[in-house]
């Protein structure tokens, strides 16, 4: 980019953060004076339900970016402008008043998102503005890195080597906004007016500040710093539900509170070091990145809103339960009565929290498609309802993943047992006592069954029996054996 301009205006969106921001970092670099905007778009929030956990994340995150940006121009004058409007319109108003010649922001390649994107573009040309998106969210977008065939990945452990032997320090420099603060405009009187509350949002409290949930660059960096005292033994923790294994910043990677590029650069030095931890976390992040790609080279697998097709086509023959027997199921599925105790306390925890192990979910999608023969479509879209850090290609991703229909996806006999997993990574059924405190009287060798004790009050009994599912299962994907 060789233009300079007068007046830009950096759009945040999925990157709520003052610091190693590619957007941020050009607008310095390119104008005299930069404003920065965030527009609560109700084109997206007008469809949430009234309490949502993540709108309090976002808000509460945008009001510590406002505090950043002030602090990092070191004048009260300047900060974010924040709206409450339909975004794709607002950013082009603002632009015009303003007086922006130049609108800077991250890529982002959902659907909708880009749909979003090419209409501000074309209003913004229409006003002579220009419209500059950067890539942030990831190491490696859309087409960096290909096959020798030069065509996307579809298998992850050979990405993953291509990715290791293409990161360079390059790929995880950050980008430099400190020089460039002074640049930083004063919001005009009209538009210096508080983040918006929730009440002027439309939205009533949840129970967010009950959970203590970490908000903003500074809670995104503690919990960063905390887990990087514990990440070299995440290869061993991680998959036990009651244990302080994961990072936890799932959330904070969603809405870009912190960089991929710092926790990248957290990792390294413990991998490097021949940690089996860092390195089996950084394998996590790889695969962030390889969603990602799918999802912008694969744009099928999603559709226009949660109507995606199976990755592998084959598995769009698969004839889900369907009726008025299968809607019971799926219901009891997301209110967590299946009678499976650890399914139903990964349930519980998602319902309450927002949030869900990893393990966890990889257990609750294989019962849902697996033993319950449900479509992966519907999982995905409750997910989506529910999940703090919900991302549409790593949803999208691990839902197909589940299901064998996806990309490198788990051979499709491959069944988990509910009561199996209970038994090995919650041994002790600490992690369900939290959730179902009716059974933990019933101690460590009956909780993952309670059904073979006496009747347990408070307690559904098994809606499926595994070995029969798994029996039906077989039979229901026999029509992509061999593909």
């Amino acid at each position: 980019m060789n233009s300079t301009y007068a007046a830009g205006l950096v759009w945040f969106r999925r990157d709520l953060r003052a610091h190693d921001n590619a957007a941020l970092s050009h607008a310095l670099q390119a104008c005299g004076q930069v404003h920065c905007a965030f527009v609560f778009d109700k084109d997206i929030l007008d469809s949430l339900p009234r309490r949502d956990r993540r709108v309090e994340f976002i808000r509460e995150s945008v009001a510590s970016l406002d505090e950043d940006l002030r602090a990092l121009a070191g004048r009260a004058g300047a900060g974010l402008i924040t709206c409450h409007a339909a975004a794709a319109k607002e950013i082009v108003r603002l632009a015009v008043q303003l007086g922006a010649r130049a609108v800077f922001a991250n890529h982002d390649d959902e659907p909708l998102a880009l749909q979003r994107d090419s209409e501000v573009r074309t209003a913004l040309a229409s006003h002579g503005i220009a419209f500059h998106t950067f890539k942030d969210h990831t190491i490696f977008e859309r087409r960096e890195v290909l096959t020798q065939a030069q065509s996307p990945y579809t298998v992850f452990t050979p990405y993953k080597r291509a990715w290791l032997a293409k990161l360079g320090p390059a790929g995880i420099a950050p980008h430099p906004v400190d020089a460039g603060a002074s640049r930083l405009a004063e919001r005009p009187a009209d538009l210096r007016g508080p983040v918006p509350s929730l009440a002027e949002l439309g939205f009533e409290p949840s129970n967010f500040k009950d959970l203590q949930i970490a908000t903003g660059t500074s809670g995104g960096r503690t919990l960063l710093k905390t887990f990087a005292g514990r990440i070299d033994a995440y290869d061993e923790t991680r998959n036990f539900p009651a244990i302080n294994g994961p990072s936890y910043l799932g959330v904070h990677l969603r809405f870009g509170t912190i960089s991929i590029r710092e926790a990248v650069a957290s990792a390294l030095p413990r991998y490097e070091a021949g940690s089996v931890g860092a390195a089996t976390w950084l394998s996590e992040l790889v695969w962030r990145d390889f969603f990602f790609q799918v999802l912008a080279n694969f744009p099928h697998v999603a559709g226009h809103n949660h109507g995606g097709a199976s990755f592998r086509p084959a598995y769009d023959a698969i004839q889900w339960e369907e009726g008025p027997k299968a809607d019971e199921h799926f219901a009891a599925w997301c209110e967590g009565r299946t009678g499976y105790p650890l399914v139903d306390a990964a349930m519980a925890q998602i319902n309450s929290t927002g949030y869900m192990h990893n393990r966890l979910r990889m257990v609750v999608a294989s019962f849902l498609t697996k033993d319950l023969g449900i479509d992966w479509r519907r999982g995905e879209r409750y997910f989506a309802q529910q999940l703090n850090d919900y991302d549409l290609s790593a949803n999208n991703g691990n839902w197909q993943w589940a299901s064998s229909s996806g990309c490198d996806a788990q051979p499709y006999f491959r069944i988990f047992n509910p009561v199996s997993q209970s038994r090995r990574f919650d041994p002790d059924g600490k992690f369900i006592a939290i959730y179902l405190p009716q059974l933990a009287a019933l101690g460590p060798r009956l909780i993952h069954e309670p059904w073979t004790a006496a009747p347990t009050k408070n307690y559904a009994a098994p809606i499926v029996m595994h070995d029969e599912a798994r029996e039906k299962t077989l039979k229901r994907y026999a029509v992509v054996k061999g593909q």
